[in-house]
């Protein structure tokens, strides 16, 4: 049995990545200073949970058979050290993932936005008929116990395709890791701004992704980014197959897709989910799945984790949990509500979380991307931003940056979800969104509270 050691054991993909191999009958070992919930509890499942925080150069021995090394450790981390001295070999976890999978049809779904989701459509389709596949997706997916999978009897690997770096030691985007044989990008829109300083820096990653599929493999793009297409126009030894908006239809708050004379009702919605559907079916109709077999299947998804994730609703409100922080995701996602519910009031409410989106220079990216919100809340902690070393931003420079008539900015969540409750929400939806936590309220409990004292 092989040993293999996880060097920050605690994160999203990584304690993924532990439990599937675990399950696939590797000895797993690992550390971390901190794990939280739900990764913990995970891990505890599995008796793959740490005895306690820290780094133990210990853990690792010549017997060791590989090192899986992830983002949060730092290039002077104890046991990477120990690693290095041992002459252990060392994978950051794409680098893994590829090893695990070089000999199946690798599918890596990339872009700055959407990328998550349309990897959730993929897998939930091919579950849905039948097909064996490895898989490694970002988020929390109905119908999967893990973030990942790997199953000796799969000859499809599907992998979200992430442009951030790999490791401390390894200063890559991980999906130029995976050497896939299909690829899809869903769009391009600068974002990781402490990494790629300019937007021409930050496209270019893509442009090396496509270089990177498979000889004769075939790139999928959204034909209505012009980045993707001149991508497209000038990749050689492959096929490209570009997708656009589908033709569909919404009726009493349901979007229908629109097949030749048939209507498939969704359970998901926004033009930009629309999209996503239609670069997922290219998708499957190249692993060989059927229109017919596609629609059947797609009915039923119901979405990725804090993807539009429905908190509480009544006969009138609802209320929407979703991960939108950059500005393509966040406009993206302020207009498929509003499309979606135009007899509605629309209240938008987002924290400003990710490295990129508290840094001064990156402010004016979010002009226009609440403009469709009839009431619009922007919320940051200064101390999140201490914290990250970034120069301070005041709440008059978000106000100006988002161009937004009425726009109110918070400090104090407190206070903000103070005045979120006393909107008394009718006839409403109501948006919450975040790659954070709004320093830890407890968003389910708070939409459940809203909608019952309505």
């Amino acid at each position: 049995m092989e040993t293999i050691h996880f060097i920050a054991i605690g994160g999203s993909a990584m304690h993924s990545l532990a439990i599937a191999l675990h399950k696939k009958g590797y000895k797993i070992t690992g550390s971390d200073d901190e794990i939280f919930e739900p990764s913990r509890g995970r891990l505890e499942k599995y008796r793959l949970l740490p005895a306690e925080w820290g780094w133990f150069p210990e853990k690792l021995s010549a017997k060791t058979d590989a090192v899986v090394l992830g983002m949060h450790a730092r290039a002077d981390n104890p046991e990477l050290l120990k690693a290095q001295e041992l002459g252990l070999k060392i994978f950051s976890y794409p680098e893994f993932l590829y090893e695990q999978t070089k000999n199946k049809t690798r599918v890596v779904v990339g872009g700055s936005h959407g990328k998550t989701t349309v990897t959730s459509m993929i897998m939930h389709v091919l579950k849905e008929t039948g097909i064996p596949f490895d898989y490694m997706v970002g988020s929390q997916i109905e119908g999967f116990e893990t973030m990942a999978g790997f199953y000796e009897e799969s000859e499809i690997a599907v992998f979200e395709g992430d442009e951030y770096l790999s490791s401390p030691i390894d200063r890559r985007p991980k999906f130029h890791l995976y050497k896939p044989h299909i690829g899809l990008l869903t769009g391009v829109a600068w974002d990781h701004i402490n990494v790629f300083p300019t937007f021409e820096n930050y496209t270019e990653q893509f442009a090396i992704f496509s270089s990177l599929i498979e000889p004769s493999g075939t790139l999928v793009y959204y034909a209505g980014d012009e980045i993707l297409c001149k991508i497209a126009q000038a990749a050689t030894g492959i096929k490209t197959l570009a997708y656009d908006t589908p033709h569909f239809s919404i009726k009493n708050n349901t979007t229908f897709l629109k097949s030749g004379n048939t209507e498939i009702p969704l359970s998901v919605f926004g033009l930009h989910n629309l999209q996503n559907i239609a670069g997922a079916k290219i998708v499957c109709n190249e692993l060989g799945i059927s229109d017919t077999g596609f629609y059947k299947a797609i009915r039923s998804f119901k979405g990725a984790s804090r993807r539009l994730e429905v908190l509480a609703q009544n006969g009138t409100s609802v209320i929407f949990q979703d991960f939108a922080h950059s500005p393509s995701k966040l406009k993206a996602t302020v207009d498929a509500v509003k499309q979606q519910f135009p007899e509605k009031r629309i209240v938008a409410c987002m924290e400003l979380h990710t490295f990129s989106s508290l840094k001064k220079e990156f402010l004016p990216q979010y002009q226009g991307c609440m403009e469709n919100a009839d009431s619009a809340f922007v919320y940051f902690n200064p101390h999140t931003i201490e914290h990250k070393k970034l120069e301070p931003i005041s709440e008059e420079e978000v106000f100006r940056a988002f161009g937004k008539e009425g726009l109110s900015v918070f400090t104090d969540s407190g206070k903000l979800f103070q005045e979120i409750n006393s909107l008394k929400p009718d006839k409403t939806a109501l948006l919450l969104m975040s790659s954070g936590n709004f320093d830890g309220i407890n968003l389910k409990e708070f939409a459940k509270s809203l909608i019952e004292n309505q």
